[in-house]
């Protein structure tokens, strides 16, 4: 991950630029083992005890990146996880003992881009947040300057790294943007679970398919209607097919 200092803006007020991370953790053990784990590479730590006042921090400090814990004394996790994502596209991953899919498939449909359970080795976990970071933050566009497509009424600017439906802008996580783009660029072509995962979480994601269903039934609903019709197919067992109908 980069190891960024501080800086001046154009007024000549020092910024830091270090990657700030959010620790919504009760428990003191486990924020102190992740603060001076993450001090020690260089990044700011901000915390937060019982998730009250996420939503300022988010507000006033800009965090890079969130980690959430789901039980929390002074607020409902997964309700958290819905508010911090409806108020910013700041990566989320989630840091809970509770290991059921059912908690998993809730917390991803809520926004989170990640689902660690505890107890995790602090090098997974920065492996996690070093993926969460490329996503949400990426260092250059893909695609090439001028390089559009367009299906139905949709249309993805892939420089601008955009999506339009009918002439509106449709707002899409980072998350959710690099899935589509790995689907739309490979039209009419079978993407295999085990490629997109690995394309757009990392390596060592293949066999989380939790991951594509959910966001895959995120995009088709923000994006599939009656003008554009069926954007993403399914291929059971396999994964999954962009319409080949891409101008």
């Amino acid at each position: 991950m980069p190891h960024k200092g501080p800086s001046t803006d154009p007024g000549g007020r020092q910024v830091d630029e270090r990657t700030a991370i959010l620790i919504v953790e009760d428990d003191r053990n486990i924020v102190d083992l992740l603060r001076s784990n993450l001090l020690a590479r260089g990044h700011r730590v901000l915390v937060s005890m019982d998730g009250t006042d996420v939503l300022r921090q988010l507000e006033e400090a800009s965090p890079d990146i969130v980690l959430l814990d789901l039980m929390l004394p002074g607020a409902n996790g997964f309700e958290l996880c819905k508010a911090v994502r409806e108020h910013s596209d700041v990566g989320i991953v989630v840091l809970s003992a509770r290991r059921g899919e059912t908690d998993k498939v809730r917390a991803l449909n809520l926004g989170a881009d990640d689902y660690l359970t505890k107890p995790f080795g602090i090098e997974e976990l920065l492996a996690r947040i070093h993926a969460t970071l490329r996503r949400s933050r990426p260092a250059t566009p893909h695609g090439e300057a001028g390089s559009v497509l367009t299906v139905g009424d949709i249309r993805i600017d892939l420089d601008a790294q955009s999506v339009t439906k009918g002439g509106q802008h449709v707002h899409l996580t980072p998350t959710e943007y690099a899935l589509l783009r790995e689907l739309a660029t490979r039209p009419g072509k079978l993407v295999s679970h085990s490629s997109l995962l690995r394309r757009v979480w990392g390596p060592g994601y293949e066999t989380q398919t939790e991951y594509t269903r959910v966001y895959v039934a995120r995009l088709r609903a923000k994006l599939e209607g009656e003008d554009s019709g069926v954007l993403i197919v399914t291929e059971p067992r396999a994964g999954y097919r962009f319409t080949a109908d891409v101008t």
